[in-house]
């Protein structure tokens, strides 16, 4: 059996990448999915950059953002396969590509931002609150049915829902700037 075969599911530098790579696939799906025209493109990319990242990680500096150091690696794949594929009409430019990647890394910033101020706003609800916002935005439930089984008109319902999603708007909009930009 070669070294390569004996890696096992229990060396720690696999268990350390899978899960940091885990915890960041979705957000460097994003990533690449902004660089290329479709989502078989950007599976293509996600998977050889995977292979790349698994290759590299022991270049990886734990105390650096992964994901930073990824997108880099997921830019340069994106280009490679670009290239591949250059015969097509539908392929952009270098110069546009690299746009591109520079804002899919900024907007994955904010979304990341976002998604953080959402989960700390939520948390300053009460569970009664987080609830009622929870519920009108599961997929399947109508509000007309919440309203009915709160024992309150759709309007009343609604307005309740648009004073919680104000609230939550407002909230969320005073942490972003703080979680995008850390003192």
């Amino acid at each position: 059996m070669s070294q390569d075969e004996s890696k096992g599911a229990h060396d720690p530098p696999y268990e350390d990448f899978v899960r940091v790579f885990s915890t960041h696939e979705a957000d460097l799906r994003r990533f690449i999915r902004s660089l290329l025209p479709s989502l078989t493109d950007a599976d293509d990319v996600l998977q050889q950059t995977a292979l790349v990242i698994w290759r590299k990680f022991d270049q990886y500096d734990p105390d650096t953002h992964f994901m930073k150091w990824a997108c880099v690696i997921a830019r340069f794949e994106a280009l490679a396969y670009r290239r591949k594929i250059a015969r097509d009409r539908l392929v952009f430019r270098e110069d546009i590509l690299e746009l591109m990647a520079i804002e899919g890394a900024e907007e994955l910033t904010e979304r990341s931002a976002e998604y953080r101020a959402l989960e700390i706003c939520l948390k300053t609800m009460n569970s009664q609150q987080r609830k009622f916002l929870t519920l009108a935005y599961t997929s399947g439930v109508k509000v007309k049915e919440l309203a009915a089984e709160a024992g309150v008109s759709a309007a009343s319902y609604y307005m309740r829902l648009k004073r919680l999603r104000a609230r939550l708007h407002k909230c969320i909009e005073s942490k972003i700037p703080t979680l995008e930009n850390p003192s």
